[in-house]
């Protein structure tokens, strides 16, 4: 095919396909579409090669060689890339880059998502981008609302991603420049197969039907336990490593295939399995073995395994040193490597421009030009605008011009305010608001503000009240003290208004008064009124706005005497003479369009042809076409006006550019426009176009005109090309390049510098020295034509205006201040000026710098481009953990599956490394349109990021590659050597520390009127209260309404619990010490049962009752505590019996396993012969069962004896007496709650008032209105019930105190608990009910754990609970540091309570049980008489029972027996004093050894983690992390539509690095309520674990970090 001659097309097709090029450009037909329909309408005319089908949509193109290059124009691109950003070399680079990774199989997981919410972006599909956006770049008909040039993002919006992806580059395409350079004789694209073959995570056929589409997308991967031969993996392995000496090692996503593990990756078995799915077995029903990360076959374990396998293999070489962060995690610093490229040449030396050359007759001021051109010729036309349609609309001749300014100059001064307070004076500022079509109502504005000695501040038509970057805009008004804005009349009746017609203030605005410029509007001005016409002096002319990187809109002033020279600088370099003809597409309010167009254009009464944007959209051609009737000399473009001319044109026969003696290209500094400038002159040259005519310039705010290349004459040499090699840009350093020919960047000169100015390169950063001639740095000039300042901001002024270069030696090389431009480049050969990019786009990474342009050029050369819009992308740094990391933001088609995203994802990222050598930290797609954009229509790039960092940017797919980026983490830690027996102990000193050890009062020393104390055993208390006090009320159980539900007397409770006795003497035939489970709801019956098995001599085992709505998951617990606990019998109510032997029940477990059920309803009338008179103290008094929150069960066994003791100690801290009431609100069987609720009572004799907590569900107000109403002094509840009340309540303190509701009686208010204090909770719950009365000091927590029920309680005498700050990151050290309140990484600890009586803990090292200096962090153990006897397990597991409830020291105090509580905490000496006089030692909990993860070498508490997460988004409501083989798990719930979900994954994975230095491995979002969380209010993180592992959450999102 390449030899035969393409046949031409028949007018008619051409044209047709015309339309159809226009159609997808704007985005109305999809790419699938337009290649059917094209190759339809082609395939008459081209013959098919052999074997292909012409439906696939693969084109054969014919070569172009040049001798038909002219045929070319007529076939357009197909919409597959970004043109402007092209470079063939580029784009071969990157498929050279990708094709690296081709050979190996894909190991990237694909997240998994839920259904609704993949349907919902694609719901949005298939309506192309609204007309106000699509992107520029799209293609001519596109609908951007830009005019003229991009304005915002050109002058800093932000680090170029948006703003420079729109004014990039171009050039025809990769068949194009394949032909041009005579590479290859035929070219395919084929867009529709190109990177499906990189893939194994196709989708398994998604035509199946009704399945979860996660099931659809999954793969299992199985890794093969048996290796082939040994010999054969010996020798991959040593393959793979000399391959990662060639080569940085792969980091963004493919597994080699030589990889250790042998990887199979198969089909999802289809999603016919998830219908089968029965209710999700959660919690001990099915304990999954997890074991050494080999994985129970799950969908989401496999994804999870390959994410193992790819983060195996080595990342990028590891750093040497290390600099300290504050304390001893060191962090890891960037060391310069010793083979990177350094500066060699000599220091460069100042380059002066040629002389401004005044010619004689130029105008002493621009006011005055306007003056001599408007009385001399005042019918020469100044401005010709144009319509939609390409029609002149109006000719605006120097006359009228000049007579309309004065016009306006009057009005301004005489017509607003009052005569003796007129609004606006000279000097002052006030903003021009015109539309980017209109530039004859603005050129009269802005001389007659210029005329009135009146600031004009040139800004945008702000569209809504609420435009991105619209309220900056307003900051910068208000900054210059504008009260007046000057408009059209039709852009006045365009503003938004308020339904009484008056124009709101916009967001961020001062208040402004809107002034209409149209001369009928306008009084005459006398006859004998005349403006000042001075000459040019140090007056501010006019204030232009740029757009920072951080968003911020700045001012820069230019005085008129910069503003006439910068205009006698242009005239020189460009040979400007009086009437010429130039046309200008560009924006005319700032930047070159303002230079060139409106004000040197006068000072040479030249004629300015405007074509507004509107008419590039719809005619991209129409600035040629202008060019071509007016015969103009100059146009004045951007590089995506000569793309879109490229693309538009179609053949148009009668074009001539002969004419053109210069085309400024306005974005020439842009290193990727230098590919538009080389195919526009390869199409044109035909039409006339001479080569030395096109003349790219480099501009800035501050600087002005920084450089411009003049028209040449012909025949001269060809203007210089550097190909650079980005490796050595990344290090500042200019390296032409050699070896690789992967990643170059090919710059065009600028030319020279402007006459009458100086220039130098300086140092980016620091002090401004003098770069070396082959080091990039930035341009810095030194002219009258710049800016002089940034309005009302003298530092920042300073630092860009007033800069003083110095040479090496540190001396200044002038006295001459020196200005900014912001532009990044070198000065080359013969004084040529290159520019390699802007500061605002620079992002340094690891001390390599990398511009934000070049990054969106690699992404958008990655093949296919039907994924992405064109020119919505956006490239900006975020600053993690010390150093910047990249995120790639870019907006999807709404055609492109999950999986083609995915993929694309993948392939930038590999494309990135390969070419910049630097990974990508974050890359994320969202649906079309919806990125923020600024008033011309481009990217709104701070805004961006802003909506990035607050979790408000909802992408649809989100790939985060931490693992891969974050290089700087601290060091693993090697554990130090502890305290050993071998330090000298000198009495109670360890290493010259006090030892950690504390203790309660001293029982024995307590003198008390306690009769309880006489009996050993609690039934004789019980019958002993029943003799001497029988009508006393021991019990009172309130219902929801708050009423009483039943009571209970000393003579009740001995009675009923006699007929329990009985029963089972009767009925079950119980001997001596036989177990019985009591399946009671929290209430009354409860404590009959438990005192009536104390009556019989047996051992109560209380047990939760299953859930009647949730038999599935809770009777499968209740029947294990049964068989562990060897219960033979099971007392409960007559409804729990039923529930026990229904249907559902026999689904959950096997039912006729089950001991006899005795129900206790109707009990015998007989009382039993006799009651059973324990003997032994020491025997079991009952068995507290209960599931730790890793989700193991323990039971533990009480003896008669610990029993008394315990009731004791709490009847002294607490102060009991039979006169007292104390409120109780906690489930009643385990642990302390179980205490309070059943036992304290009869042995202290207080009445006790039982609220259960599942009452609080149907009224959350019942507990604090019962302590209220019955005056209690002293309550007990759980962490579930305080946050119930704090979320209920919140907004209800006002109703509650209007019923009486009155907590000021309370002086003791218990959080029962087994963890650390939750201070944030308990805070909350003080701050919220204060106005309640409830003092914050009453609020305290206890601590208890398995082998001692309660180690501390608040009690009623003694000091207030202290709060300390400790550092979180020494805390992972096992150490601990105070630090003050609010420094960094500090975490408050609260002290749970005093020590109770009878109790001595000591603080112990867990591993070598030695000893622990005072505020050093080690277990708690502790010794008392209310210890536990130990664990009761079925296999006798005597090993752990002796560990934990029988240790000693290994030194130091070897006699004592303790019991290991399993939690880590420390002691403190505090300066208050308790009861006795002593001294008061303070015990904070940190938390379980557990539940503790091991992470790097370090202990990390999830309950830490957990917090920082939650702070991070307001729809996090609740979060949990675990491990899993080394990976860390976070799981969030989300409060919030589910299109937030992808918005919490960068966030979540940033705050865990910020703040603990940890990568987040997977990120689960899920619904609220998934979390499980135990009675006491604590997470069952390890049943999260088996749920997610076993797939039963139903997650709305799951996210792999690289």
């Amino acid at each position: 095919m390449a030899d035969r001659d393409p046949v031409p097309l028949p007018a008619e097709v051409r044209a047709r396909l015309a339309e159809l090029e226009l159609e997808l450009s704007e985005g109305d037909i999809t790419q699938k579409g337009y290649e059917k329909k094209r190759s339809k309408l082609i395939g008459a005319f081209f013959p098919q090669a052999p074997g292909m089908d012409p439906s696939t949509g693969q084109e054969r193109r014919t070569p172009v060689t040049p001798s038909s290059s002219s045929r070319y124009h007529r076939r357009r691109s197909s919409g597959s890339r970004d043109e402007r950003y092209r470079s063939d070399v580029h784009t071969e680079a990157v498929q050279a880059a990708l094709a690296k990774h081709k050979e190996r199989k894909m190991a990237v997981p694909m997240p998994s998502k839920r259904r609704s919410l993949v349907v919902q972006t694609s719901m949005d599909a298939y309506t192309p981008p609204d007309t106000s956006s699509g992107s520029e770049g799209e293609g001519p008909g596109d609908a951007d609302g830009e005019e003229g040039g991009d304005g915002e993002e050109e002058d800093g919006g932000g680090g170029g991603g948006g703003g420079t992806s729109r004014e990039g580059s171009i050039s025809m395409e990769h068949w194009i420049n394949r032909a041009i350079h005579g590479t290859s004789s035929t070219t395919t694209t084929t867009s529709s197969t190109a990177s499906s073959s990189s893939s194994s995570t196709r989708s398994g056929g998604s035509g199946a039907a009704g399945g979860r589409l996660a099931d659809v997308l999954a793969q299992h991967v199985h890794i093969s336990a048996h290796h082939h031969n040994r010999h054969h993996h010996h020798h991959h392995h040593h393959h793979r490593k000399t391959e990662n000496h060639s080569a940085p090692p792969d980091v963004t996503g493919y597994t080699n295939n030589t990889a250790a593990d042998d990887i199979q990756v198969e089909r999802a078995p289809g999603a016919g399995t998830a219908a089968q799915r029965q209710t999700p077995k959660y919690g001990n029903a099915e304990l999954m073995e997890t074991g050494d990360g080999v994985p129970v076959s799950s969908r989401v374990s496999a994804k999870i395994q390959q994410l193992v396998n790819t983060l195996k293999r080595p990342k990028r070489p590891p750093l040497r040193e290390f600099f300290v962060d504050d304390f001893e995690e060191l962090l890891e610093v960037q060391q310069p490597d010793p083979n990177q490229p350094k500066a060699e040449g000599a220091q460069m030396v100042l380059l002066r421009g040629e002389q401004l050359g005044v010619v004689t007759n130029w105008p002493p001021s621009l006011e005055a030009a306007l003056q001599r051109w408007g009385t001399i010729s005042p019918k020469a036309p100044c401005l010709t605008t144009m319509d939609n349609n390409g029609k002149p609309l109006y000719v605006l001749t120097y006359g009228k011009l000049w007579s309309r300014s004065v016009k306006v100059a009057y009005n301004l001064l005489h017509k607003l305010g009052t005569k003796q307070e007129p609004l606006v004076r000279p000097g002052d500022r006030v903003a021009l608001v015109f539309p980017n079509n209109d530039p004859a109502a603005f050129m009269t504005a802005f001389y007659g503000c210029l005329l009135a000695e009146v600031v004009p501040v040139p800004i945008e038509v702000p569209l809504t009240r609420k435009d991105a970057g619209s309220q900056q805009i307003g900051f910068l008004l208000g900054s210059c003290g504008v009260t007046v804005a000057l408009t059209s009349d039709a852009c006045h009746k365009g503003l938004p208004k308020s339904p009484t017609g008056e124009i709101p203030q916009f967001k961020g605005w001062p208040k402004v008064l809107w002034f209409v410029t149209e001369s009928k509007h306008l009084s005459k001005p006398p006859r004998d009124w005349f403006p000042h016409i001075k000459d040019a002096n140090q007056d501010t002319a006019y204030i232009e706005y740029k757009t920072c990187k951080d968003g911020s809109v700045l001012g820069v002033t230019v005085m008129r005497i910069a503003m006439l020279t910068h205009c006698q600088a242009l005239t020189q370099s460009c040979s400007y003479t009086e009437a010429e003809t130039i046309v200008n597409v560009l924006d005319f309010k700032k930047d070159v369009g303002l230079w060139h167009a409106v004000l040197t254009s006068v000072m040479n009464m030249m004629h300015v042809i405007s074509i507004p944007y509107a008419l590039m959209k719809v005619n991209p051609l129409s600035w040629i076409q202008k060019v071509c009737q007016n015969k103009a000399k100059v146009a004045c473009v951007k590089s995506r006006d000569m793309h879109w001319a490229l693309v538009a044109h179609r053949e148009q026969r009668d074009i001539s550019l002969s004419s053109l003696r210069m085309l400024v290209v306005a974005d020439g500094s842009n290193p990727w426009s230098i590919s538009s400038c080389d195919a526009f002159l390869n199409v044109f040259q035909t039409k006339g176009l001479k080569p030395e005519v096109i003349c790219p310039c480099a501009s800035s705010p501050e600087a002005l005109t920084v450089a411009l290349r003049r028209p040449v004459e012909e025949g001269s040499d060809p203007p210089g090309r550097g190909v650079l090699s980005m490796q050595g840009l990344s290090h500042g350093v200019i390296r032409v390049d050699s070896e690789e020919k992967l990643s170059v960047l090919t710059l065009q000169d600028v030319g020279s510098v402007m006459p009458g100015g100086m220039m130098c390169v300086v140092k980016p950063e620091g002090v401004p020295q003098l770069c070396k001639t082959d080091e990039i740095g930035e341009l810095c000039v030194c002219t009258v034509a710049t800016g002089t300042s940034y309005y009302g901001l003298a530092g920042m002024t300073k630092n860009t205006f007033e800069v003083f270069p110095v040479s090496n030696t540190g001396a200044p090389i002038g006295e001459f201040p020196f200005t900014r431009t912001g532009l990044l480049g070198f000065i080359g050969p013969a004084g040529l000026i290159f520019v390699a990019g802007k500061m605002d786009g620079l992002m340094v990474v690891g001390g390599r710098q990398h511009n934000a342009d070049d990054i969106v050029a690699t992404a958008l050369a990655v093949e296919p481009m039907k994924f992405v819009y064109r020119g919505r992308i956006a490239v900006f740094s975020i600053t993690v953990l010390h150093d910047e990391r990249i995120v790639v933001v870019a907006e999807q088609r709404p055609d492109s599956t999950e999986e083609d995203s995915f993929q694309w994802m993948s392939r930038v990222l590999q494309a990135i490394d390969g070419i910049h050598q630097v990974g990508v930290y974050c890359l994320a797609l969202v649906p079309s349109n919806t990125l923020p954009k600024t008033p011309l229509g481009g990217i709104h790039l701070s805004e961006t990021k802003q909506l990035f960092l607050e979790g408000a940017l909802h992408p649809c797919n989100v790939l985060m590659c931490p693992h891969t980026c974050v290089t700087n983490l601290p060091k693993p830690r090697q554990k130090q050597p502890e305290i050993g027996p071998a330090s000298v102990m000198v009495g109670n000193l360890v290493s010259g520390k006090r030892i950690a050890q504390a203790s309660g009062r001293d029982l024995a020393q307590i003198e008390d009127n306690d009769q309880a104390r006489k009996f050993l055993f609690l039934s004789e208390v019980l019958q002993w209260r029943a003799q001497t006090t029988p009508d006393h009320v021991l019990y009172t159980l309130l219902n929801s309404r708050g009423t009483i539900a039943s009571s209970l007397t000393c003579v009740q409770l001995h009675k009923r619990a006699e007929k329990i006795a009985g029963m089972l003497a009767e009925r079950a035939h119980l001997q001596d010490g036989d177990h019985v489970a009591l399946v009671y709801p929290p209430g009354i019956d409860l404590i009959v049962a438990f005192y009536g098995c104390l009556y019989a001599g047996c051992v109560p085992i209380t047990v939760r009752p299953p859930h009647p709505q949730n038999i599935a998951t809770t009777l499968p617990t209740v029947k294990m505590i049964v068989e562990v606990s060897r219960s033979v019998c099971v007392m409960t109510t007559q409804l729990i019996c039923k529930l026990l032997r229904s249907k559902e029940a026999s689904a959950a477990v096997d039912v006729r396993t089950w001991p006899p059920v005795l129900d206790t309803d109707d009990l015998p009338k007989k009382k039993p012969p006799l009651l059973y008179k324990p003997s032994n103290p020491d025997t079991l008094a009952y068995m507290d069962f209960s599931v730790s929150t890793t989700g193991m069960l323990a039971g533990v066994k009480m003896s008669h004896t610990a029993t008394s003791a315990f009731c004791r100690s709490i009847k002294l801290q607490c102060e009991l007496y039979p006169s007292r009431e104390v409120a109780i609100c906690l489930d009643p069987y385990c642990g302390l709650g179980f205490v309070l609720w059943c036992l304290c009572s009869v042995y202290s004799g207080h009445q006790s008032i039982l609220i259960p907590p599942a009452e609080l569900e149907v009224n959350p107000a019942l507990w604090l209105s019962v302590v209220s109403q019955y005056k209690v002094r002293d309550t007990f509840c759980s962490y579930s019930v305080m946050e119930l009340c704090t979320k209920g309540l919140g907004l209800q303190t006002e109703l509650l105190k209007s019923r009486g509701l009155d907590l000021s009686r309370v002086r003791t208010c218990v959080v029962v608990a087994e963890e650390r204090p939750r201070i944030a909770l308990t805070q909350s719950f003080s701050k919220l009910f204060k106005d309640l009365g409830l003092h914050p000091r009453a609020v305290s927590t206890s601590f208890g754990c398995r082998v001692n029920l309660a180690i501390c309680l608040q009690g009623t005498s003694g000091p207030d609970p202290t709060t300390v700050f400790v550092d979180m990151r020494a805390l992972r050290h096992d150490r601990v540091r105070l630090v003050e309140r609010g420094s960094p990484h500090s975490l408050p600890l609260m002290e749970s309570g005093k020590i109770l009586p009878g109790v001595r803990i000591i603080i112990a090292n867990p591993e070598t049980k030695g000893p622990m200096g005072e505020s050093h962090l080690g277990e708690i153990w502790v010794h008392s008489g209310h210890n536990a006897s130990g664990y009761f397990t079925v296999y006798g597991d005597e090993a752990l029972q002796s560990d934990h409830f029988n240790s000693r020291l290994s030194f130091g105090d070897t006699q004592t027996v303790w019991a290991r509580t399993g939690y880590l905490g420390f002691l403190r000496r505090t300066e208050l004093t308790d009861a006795s006089g002593e001294r008061h030692d303070a015990l904070y909990v940190v938390g379980a050894l557990e539940e503790a993860m091991e992470l790097r070498g370090m202990r990390y508490h999830p309950i830490d983690i957990e917090t920082s997460v939650i702070r991070t988004h307001k729809s996090i409501t609740e979060c949990a992390v675990f491990t899993w083989t080394n990976l860390l798990v976070v799981v969030v719930e989300l409060d919030g539509s589910e299109h937030e979900a992808l918005d919490l994954v960068p966030l979540v994975t940033n705050v865990v690095l910020e703040e603990h230095y940890l990568i987040v491995g997977v990120v689960v979002v899920v619904d609220i309520g998934v979390i499980p969380i135990n009675s006491r209010g604590e997470k069952q993180r390890m049943h999260l674990r088996d749920g997610f592992l076993a797939d039963q959450l139903d997650p709305i999102y799951v996210a792999y970090n690289m």
